[in-house]
């Protein structure tokens, strides 16, 4: 059984505040925050910098590969709170009082609360003890020097995330089983893309850790005459990040939310979901496979053809997307909106778009991707104006967060398009034939022929999207041609591209299930988000969930 080091961090408020890239909220703590951590309680013990002992035990704790595994207890997101933080502009106040100036213009006195920055908190609430373990497997002999220095140093940690977030923590080596030692959600390092993407040490991490500090220190510079001029302090760039799946958790692609502003940044630009929602796919496919952007990123023509647009240009006879090759993807989301007691919840106009992939992607490799994204503009194909640009935001806007929530029945906010035929010998025509009329029973058997065939094309289409076999062979599906949400549209008038037009579209209802061992079921929940079909690359069969 292998040896393991073991870093316990317990929250003694129950509460985590730490905020990832976007201000989004992270959960597990990464790696490199609580690198940080190790690296700040190594600095207030020695008192005058890091001692070479604590520096080479750090040293040590950067270049271990793989990254630990991460056992935590579920952190579930709170409403939050409002603040509203002074600016440090408290001279400029001083300086008009000095001066004898106690009122503005409009006879408003002049005082700091009129220089506050709006703030909004919304920390995670731990269940269970509130606690996390990190865990690096042990298997360089040179640990045995550093195993002291690093446990003095855990134990030394007093905060976590923000400095609200007071923690007492602890370390030692385990050689037990880890997976059944410890309660909480199993967090596992995995080399694709999808989950939540921490910050991870590397060697080199400490030194511009220290590099970042004297920086900060330095930050207003003092000039020759006597004036001051203040230095940005540029982030820390010194990390990779790394994808963490639960171990029970179902494989998700890596996903970014981005907003549609107006040229102007005035406001949202809306899309209608049933016509404009592919005109709005094609504008962003356009965007990403334009020169200066696939430069940017290094790509070549054949990158783009494959990779955004779905071609195989090295054989003239594909016009199709191929769909066994990794494909950016852009999903249109309709807001799910509140429309009072009468409709409750509704499907709305497109106002923000989806960033993700199909098949393998790097989280470095994505995360460029994103980065470069930010605020490219989208031209109407007819204009060739701008009718809007990107802007990064949160997947957790009250509007789509339905989208990424964890759910067991889930159902389409756009019709799935069936990978295939779903009445390929036309036997639906017999139904209608008025010359030769069918009884009851020969009609029943050709709807149960019928029903069979599109419960094959829809599984077919969940296994396709990444689902498991097992999980899809158990989930309970619904379908027709209407919507099971209000403000969905008929399946058939959703626009589709021209390889997806001679397939049927269906609205679907899903709830997954898991099979026990005496054969009984019960409900399984997964996340999202859930787009398949064979219209998916443009925002068909899209899922948000059910309300249970």
């Amino acid at each position: 059984m292998s040896e393991h080091l073991r870093i316990s961090v317990r929250f003694l408020d129950g509460e985590f505040h730490g905020r990832g890239d976007n201000g989004k909220s992270e959960w597990p703590p990464s790696p490199l925050r609580l690198f940080q951590a190790l690296t700040n309680a190594a600095a207030r013990l020695d008192g005058n910098g890091i001692n070479s002992q604590n520096a080479d035990a750090l040293r040590w704790l950067e270049a271990v590969k793989p990254p630990p595994q991460i056992i935590a207890d579920s952190a579930a997101t709170t409403n939050g709170y409002q603040l509203y933080v002074p600016d440090n502009v408290g001279d400029l106040v001083a300086k008009q009082w000095s001066a004898g100036k106690f009122f503005d213009s409009k006879n408003h006195p002049i005082d700091i609360s009129g220089y506050r920055t709006e703030k909004r908190v919304r920390p995670r609430r731990l269940a269970g003890a509130a606690a996390v373990h990190y865990l690096w497997t042990l298997d360089d002999t040179d640990f045995a020097k550093h195993r002291e220095t690093l446990i003095a140093l855990a134990r030394a940690i007093t905060c976590l995330g923000w400095g609200v977030d007071l923690v007492v923590a602890d370390a030692a080596v385990e050689k037990r089983e880890i997976s059944t030692s410890f309660s909480g959600e199993h967090w596992l390092p995995v080399e694709t893309a999808g989950g939540a993407s921490l910050r991870v040490p590397i060697v080199g991490t400490l030194a511009a850790l220290d590099e970042h500090h004297a920086a900060f220190l330095g930050r207003i510079k003092h000039l020759d005459d006597g004036r001051e001029i203040f230095v940005p302090v540029s982030p820390l760039s010194t990390f990779r990040v790394v994808t963490y799946r639960r171990a029970t958790e179902v494989s998700q692609p890596p996903y970014a939310v981005f907003a549609l502003r107006r040229p102007d940044d005035s406001g949202f630009v809306a899309f209608d979901p049933q016509w404009r929602r592919l005109h709005l796919a094609g504008m962003l496919r356009h965007a990403a496979s334009r020169p200066e952007f696939a430069g940017a990123l290094g790509w070549d023509k054949s990158k783009v053809d494959a990779f955004v647009l779905g071609h195989d240009k090295s054989d003239p006879t594909k016009t199709t997307p191929t769909a066994s090759s990794p494909r950016l993807i852009f999903i249109p989301l309709p807001s799910i909106e509140w429309r009072g007691e009468d409709r409750g919840s509704t499907v709305g106009a497109i106002r923000r778009v989806l960033v993700t992939v199909s098949g393998h992607c790097d989280a470095s490799e994505f995360l460029r991707i994103v980065r470069a994204l930010e605020g490219q503009e989208l031209t109407d194909e007819d204009g060739k104006q701008p009718v809007a640009f990107l802007r990064r935001q949160s997947d957790e806007d009250n509007a789509i967060a339905g989208y990424f929530a964890e759910s067991a029945a889930w159902t389409t906010v756009s019709p799935v398009v069936l990978p295939g035929h779903d009445d390929p010998r036309k036997v639906r025509r017999r139904l209608r034939d008025a010359a030769t009329p069918l009884s009851v029973a020969e009609k029943a058997q050709i709807i149960r022929k019928l029903d069979t065939r599109i419960e094959r094309l829809l599984r077919k289409a969940l296994i396709d999207s990444g689902l498991s076999a097992t999980l899809v062979a158990d989930a309970d599906l619904q379908w027709r041609g209407t919507g099971f949400l209000p403000g969905v549209d008929l399946a058939s008038r959703y626009s589709a591209p021209n390889q997806c037009r001679r397939f049927r579209r269906l609205h679907v209802r899903v709830v997954w299930r898991e099979r026990l061992p005496d054969g009984t079921f019960h409900l399984k929940r997964i996340n999202g988000p859930l787009c398949i079909g064979s219209g998916r690359f443009s925002g068909l069969g899209l899922f948000v969930p059910l309300v249970e």
